[in-house]
């Protein structure tokens, strides 16, 4: 690995010339950005992948959906459709994307809609009848074409952006600096119960401006496993022989948290797109026990493995220390927000 990041090196600085002209383009106005007068907050990250985007996005939906009309706004990666697609019952997951899918099978309150372009994607969610009242954008922290309100920074307690190096030698998409465009800044997937000598060790590595707010949270996962048409315990599904299916960015949490000796673990890529073969396979290495898997994967293999034996595992969000000082933060943007100039 040590080998490789110092072949790629010379490739990085490249990279990071490029994407540093294209910021320097956006911040002097050479290159222009768009203001809504719809708060817009975006969640993203410096890194590819794996940093923890959509319970991130669900903790925001459960924050705001009581109080306003939110939506969210996705690219939708690898969906088979193209432009601005709005969900509704007819959607698949093909259509729209798993990540926007899940959204949409699990807040029915909520507008769910896909577009590579999100200034477009934002112009149509407000021709909506019922626009909404705040929008939020998935991975969408790299997207300078349009200027949100609030932007949130994601990135993982295990993979810190200030421990990383540019593509393609490491896994950053702009340099470090560009932290500093967010405004508040969460240190995801930590151990529920990190001290406090631990979260200032990190505060020291990552640095953060004096106006920009840092907090830490942790994943945690329901007590039940869900297919279907019901639900069974995690505690008696972790002691059953089972098969237990991945494919997301940084699966191993997941597989270390339910897996037996005698479990079938299978990998696969990040929103994997899951062949005729592959689930053939799945099924014929399940022999009839369980199957659990991630809620993205769910939603790509429902329909594909017989529902009494498909079950995934719902994972949420959880701020762990001043986490109503975080939700005040945000309330406070959206209550006080009259634009986003």
């Amino acid at each position: 690995m040590i080998l490789l990041r110092k072949i790629f090196f010379p490739f990085s600085i490249l990279y990071g010339i490029v994407t540093a002209i294209r910021n320097y383009l956006y911040d002097q106005g050479f290159l222009k950005s768009y203001s809504f007068q719809t708060p817009v907050i975006v969640v993203g990250n410096l890194s590819v992948g794996g940093t923890g985007k959509t319970p991130q996005i669900e903790y925001l939906i459960r924050l705001f959906s009581d109080r306003y009309r939110v939506a969210t706004l996705s690219r939708g990666y690898k969906r088979k459709s193209e432009g601005f697609v709005l969900a509704n019952e007819k959607s698949t997951v093909e259509e729209i994307g798993d990540e926007p899918f899940q959204f949409f099978k699990k807040f029915d309150t909520i507008l769910v809609a896909v577009d590579a372009h999100r200034k477009n994607g934002i112009e149509q969610l407000l021709l909506q009848e019922k626009k909404p009242e705040i929008i939020l954008l998935d991975d969408a922290f790299q997207h300078r074409k349009v200027k949100a309100g609030f932007y949130i920074l994601l990135t993982s307690f295990a993979d810190l952006y200030a421990d990383d190096c540019m593509l393609p030698a490491g896994n950053l998409r702009e340099y470090r600096s560009n932290a500093n465009r967010a405004d508040v800044i969460i240190v995801t997937k930590c151990p529920p119960n990190l001290s406090q000598e631990s979260q200032q060790i990190v505060r020291n590595k990552l640095n953060s401006k004096e106006n920009q707010h840092l907090f830490f949270s942790a994943i945690t996962y329901d007590e039940y496993c869900f297919s279907e048409h019901e639900r069974k315990p995690v505690e008696l599904l972790k002691q059953t022989d089972k098969v237990l299916v991945a494919g997301i960015a940084k699966p191993e949490p997941f597989f270390d948290y339910l897996k037996n000796d005698s479990d079938v673990v299978l990998k696969f890529s990040d929103h994997h797109d899951f062949t005729s073969e592959e689930i053939e396979s799945i099924r014929n290495q399940a022999s009839g026990k369980p199957i659990i898997t991630t809620e993205k994967d769910f939603m790509r293999l429902q329909g594909k493995i017989p529902a009494q034996q498909l079950f995934y595992l719902p994972i949420q969000s959880s701020i762990i220390a001043q986490k109503d000082l975080f939700d005040q933060i945000l309330l406070n943007y959206v209550g006080q927000s009259s634009g986003n100039c």
